[in-house]
Order: C-alpha cells, then sequence, then structure tokens
C-alpha cells in the first residue's frame, strides 16, 4: 500500500464502533481515507437500500461522515456514479481507482452470514457499483472480549496482501479474523471457500413472543471452508461473487 491509494471506510456497526477506529489507524501512513458509514449499529441489515427517504448526512470530524442510512447506503453515497459527498475524488472515482474496506466488525460474518451482514452490503454494493472493496471482521469466541490492537495487527498483514491482489470484477473479498487464545499468536492466511452450511437455527416461544436461541458457535462446518478456518485459528479469506 501506498499513501497514494484512496480507500473509502465503512461498517456497519457504526461510526463510533472501535472496528472502525483500529481500521482507520492501521491505516495511517498507508492510504488517503474517507469515512463514510452509519451514525448508529445497523447489524444484521443486510443489503437494504434507502430509496424514498431522504438520507440525513453530517460532518464527524475530518473526511468522516456519519449518514442516517444503511451500509449500503453509505457505499452509494461515496462511490454511486453522480454522488458529491467527496468531490475531491472526483476523477479517481471516475477510474475506479478508490477501494472500499468495510470493518472490522465485532462478530463473524462466514459463509451465509454474508447475505445479512451490513458489513457485507457496504464491500458488495461498492463491487456493484465496480470498485474493488473488501469486508472484514473479527470473530468473537464465547465469554471474552476483544483485543482490538492485536486485532489491527493480524488485519494490517491480510489487508496488505489483498490490496495488492484485487478480487474479480463484481466480487469482494470477505476477510474473518480468529480469535485465538493467544493474542500473541501470528494467525496463518487462508484462501477458501464460503460454507453453504445453514445455522442450527433454534426459537424459543415465551407467551406471544419466539426468542432465537441457536449457538452461533456450535454452527455446522466444512473442513476447509471459511467457517471451519477461522474457528480453527487461522485468518479466513473468501472471495464473493455477486
Amino acid at each position: 500500500m501506498s499513501a497514494s491509494l484512496k480507500v473509502v471506510i465503512s461498517n456497519d456497526d457504526g461510526i463510533d464502533a472501535p472496528g472502525i477506529d483500529t481500521l482507520v489507524t492501521l491505516l495511517e501512513g498507508l492510504a488517503e481515507c474517507f469515512v463514510v458509514a452509519p451514525d448508529g449499529p445497523r447489524s444484521g441489515i443486510g443489503h437494504a437500500l434507502s430509496a424514498d427517504d431522504p438520507i440525513p448526512v453530517r460532518a464527524a470530524g475530518d473526511r468522516r461522515h456519519a449518514v442516517g442510512g444503511t451500509p449500503a447506503d453509505c457505499a452509494r453515497l461515496a462511490l454511486g456514479p453522480g454522488s458529491e459527498l467527496i468531490r475531491e475524488w472526483a476523477e479517481a472515482r471516475r477510474a475506479g481507482e478508490v477501494w472500499l474496506l468495510s470493518g472490522i466488525n465485532h462478530g463473524a460474518n462466514l459463509g451465509v452470514d454474508t447475505y445479512v451482514s451490513g458489513t457485507a452490503a457496504a464491500a458488495r454494493e461498492a463491487a456493484i457499483l465496480g470498485f474493488p472493496a473488501l469486508a472484514i471482521s473479527q470473530y468473537v469466541a464465547r465469554h471474552r472480549g476483544v483485543d482490538w490492537e492485536r486485532a489491527g495487527l493480524r488485519a494490517r498483514r491480510v489487508i496488505e496482501q489483498l490490496i495488492a491482489r484485487p478480487p474479480a470484477r463484481g466480487a469482494f473479498w470477505n476477510v474473518n479474523l480468529p480469535h485465538p487464545l493467544d493474542e500473541a499468536h501470528d494467525c496463518e492466511i487462508v484462501h477458501c471457500a464460503a460454507d453453504p452450511s445453514p445455522h442450527p437455527v433454534r426459537f424459543e416461544r415465551r407467551g406471544e413472543h419466539f426468542v432465537y436461541t441457536g449457538n452461533y458457535h456450535a454452527r455446522p462446518r466444512l473442513p476447509d471452508h471459511d467457517v471451519d478456518v477461522c474457528f480453527g485459528g487461522r485468518i479466513a479469506v473468501s472471495e464473493i461473487g455477486l
């Protein structure tokens, strides 16, 4: 990466989430960045778009825009044809010379998760618009917190590799960082297919309501696919097509 690289940073956890600050910090000196992210949490919203309602946008600091919409809205506002949100990058956008990086999400986005993930949706929308994109998420093991400094170190390694290897046109990179017990462990980067296995969906009835009780950590996993790779302590990298 070089400081001449232009990167739009987004997420679905909201502009104040620690994961987005980690991503901004690790790109300092490596790329010119604009943050265009939801003004609050939009997790699990998938590829929803605000087609009919006005989308409020406010300045949230130098080169930071908080968007009252979805992650896919953020990608459209930053990279869509005719958008004036990032006027100084108009020529670079027309040439397709801008990346979109979405994350670092608090929680994995593996396999079928990519269909409901707002983090993945921001990267997917960028890919639809013709831009190289990468979604990155941090798996969180049961009863443990995230060491964002260590997550940033792992993320930097894999991002440096993938920026030099753009995905196929119409696809995006989906990266999931593991959560090893030894945070100092230098995790292997593995390119692998996304696991199509469904979640072990369970609901419990409580009066007039149903409450989801499935166990994310016990989900099915095909050998050598992204769920198996990430849960096994390695960095899972998958190319996701449209």
